[in-house]
């Protein structure tokens, strides 16, 4: 397998695995454009409900730590369940409270809509990403991740740039119910298409208390969180505040930056795909390490940047961004591997909550970090960028304490049942293993 080091051609996938990849990347879609778009809106936001760098921080967080409550609580039941319906509940919440942030006209309604958004937005998010490690095999889950993965980018490339050019026109909340809208769509689709995800039903349980301090507890896990943690720090806490911070010392707005992120999100998408890819081919514990370390420079270079042209910003956020969204395809695929399939729900939703807790946090740090000015500038984001560094530096040495679970492990679980075959119309000639 890739993460031993053995090189070998990966399989092809299927078309009904393309189908239903499909629906997950348009609902991981919306999701990163909902958890994203208020970063470059922050400038807008200051102004319009009057807050400062500190509650914009708080803002954002809301969304994280919320999530990463919710993930936890999650992990008791998440394996109890059919995938598919834990998904659709979600994903229906997720767009209600979508909806409800567009609508919100002050600092405290807006507090609590992006908080519910994150509760549902969050637990929909374990539940798409368990749906990968139980459907598709371990040779084509490099590929399965770097597509949902690249969904980040083309939240950029379609999401961002459309959501601050309404903004402009129609005013701050307009992406959000626009964005509620197409939620409402991905929903029907995906009632119609997700085929039920049920294999991990047939394994024994026990106590949701026992079993959830039993994935708590396991070392390897243990591990996967702290890996994961470190990783999505060094992330958010340069990423949270680059538009803000761009919009401020440039004088740009909400076109300007739209350019910036179209062009970075073009970038990235084509990269997360590429890596996807060879995260199948190569070792991926090597190729998450020389994008990690690439991440960190380019992140050290985006946070002291002075005022400069657009063509150069844009190329410091689109080389920030290609490598930090590229380590999280082999950093996502080591993490599915990590634990035995009868309890990869719970322990995702684990690692999902760790990871907004981090997500959670890195705002909420940068926000103390930077201030604003005399002359409206915000300062500080350059310790925001060696904090940064310092995290991502961490989650590099964690990456290797990071082990898969045997193969005899992998291949215990329960195939996905019939139900899919027939939802996923697969032919006769296809592969019994290849919705497994």
């Amino acid at each position: 397998m890739p993460e031993s080091g053995e090189r070998r051609p990966a399989p092809r996938l299927s078309r009904p695995e393309w189908a239903l990849l499909l629906v997950l990347v348009a609902v991981q879609f919306t999701h990163m454009v909902d958890f994203v778009i208020i970063m470059p809106l922050g400038k807008r936001l200051m102004h319009e409900l009057d807050i400062s760098p500190s509650q914009f921080g708080y803002v954002v967080a809301a969304y994280a730590w919320a999530a990463g409550v919710a993930s936890l609580l999650a992990s008791f039941v998440m394996d109890r369940f059919d995938r598919r319906a834990v998904l659709l509940t979600m994903y229906a919440g997720f767009g209600l409270s979508t909806l409800f942030c567009g609508l919100a006209d002050s600092y405290e309604l807006l507090l609590v809509s992006r908080t519910l958004a994150g509760v549902f937005g969050g637990v929909a998010a374990v539940a798409l990403m368990a749906v990968i490690g139980d459907v598709f095999p371990p040779e084509k889950r490099g590929r399965a991740t770097g597509a949902v993965i690249s969904s980040f980018a083309v939240a950029s490339i379609a999401g961002l740039p459309l959501g601050l050019w309404l903004a402009r026109w129609q005013g701050w909340g307009a992406p959000f119910v626009a964005l509620a809208g197409l939620s409402a769509v991905v929903w029907v689709v995906g009632w119609v298409r997700l085929p039920p995800v049920r294999g991990h039903l047939a394994a024994a349980r026990r106590d949701p208390l026992r079993e959830f301090a039993a994935v708590a507890r396991e070392p390897n896990h243990l591990w996967g969180f702290a890996f994961s943690f470190f990783l999505v720090l060094g992330t958010f806490t340069v990423a949270s505040f680059v538009a803000p911070v761009l919009a401020s010392t440039n004088g740009w707005d909400e076109g300007q930056l739209a350019t910036i992120y179209l062009f970075a999100g073009l970038l990235t998408f084509l990269g997360t795909n590429l890596v996807g890819r060879l995260a199948d081919r190569v070792p991926r514990l090597p190729l998450f390490r020389v994008l990690a370390g690439l991440a960190t420079m380019l992140a050290l270079v985006l946070t002291h940047l002075p005022a400069v042209p657009l063509w150069v910003a844009a190329a410091a956020v689109g080389g920030f961004m290609v490598a930090a969204a590229g380590r999280m395809v082999p950093a996502q695929a080591m993490m599915l591997g990590a634990a035995a399939p009868r309890v990869r729900g719970a322990f995702m939703s684990l690692n999902t909550a760790v990871q907004h807790l981090a997500t959670g946090l890195a705002p909420t740090i940068a926000g103390l970090i930077i201030a604003e000015g005399p002359d409206g500038r915000l300062t500080g984001f350059g310790l925001v960028g060696w904090v940064g560094a310092a995290t991502a530096v961490a989650s590099l040495g964690l990456a290797g304490k990071l082990k898969p679970v045997p193969q005899g492990a992998v291949q215990a679980l329960p195939e996905v049942t019939a139900e899919p075959a027939r939802e996923l119309e697969l032919d006769e000639t296809a592969e019994p293993a290849a919705v497994a």
